[in-house]
């Protein structure tokens, strides 16, 4: 369980992060809806995991390799937007949660599920 101001720090990662996510020009990047889901950053604010969740990506393996060549510029930004002792370096991650929410709510949707006599 991390502690409060470790908490905070990852709020205000993720807050900092949805906003710097919008202004990357890589066309490799902007292939859909990207949401910040989660951010864990270690004890000794040296790494930070981030969790995002795409939803209409084409292609994963350019979208990963698009945020790997953009890291350093959002790593410098986030550093001069929070003050902190370190700036962490940025881990990525694909969360697929939302696009599997989607599914299910699609197929839920289609079922053909026996109304009521009083409808």
């Amino acid at each position: 369980m991390p502690s409060n101001k470790l908490a905070r720090t990852n709020d205000d990662i993720q807050f900092v992060l949805s906003r710097l996510l919008r202004d990357i020009k890589d066309p490799r990047v902007q292939q859909g809806m990207i949401s910040v889901t989660r951010v864990e950053t270690t004890g000794d604010l040296r790494y930070s995991k981030i969790w995002l969740s795409v939803l209409g990506l084409e292609n994963e393996k350019e979208f990963k390799k698009g945020l790997k060549s953009a890291s350093g510029w959002l790593r410098r930004e986030l550093g001069n937007s929070l003050k902190l002792r370190y700036t962490p370096e940025l881990v990525f991650e694909l969360d697929h949660s939302i696009e599997y929410g989607a599914h299910i709510n699609q197929v839920i949707s289609t079922l053909d599920i026996g109304r009521s006599e009083e409808e």
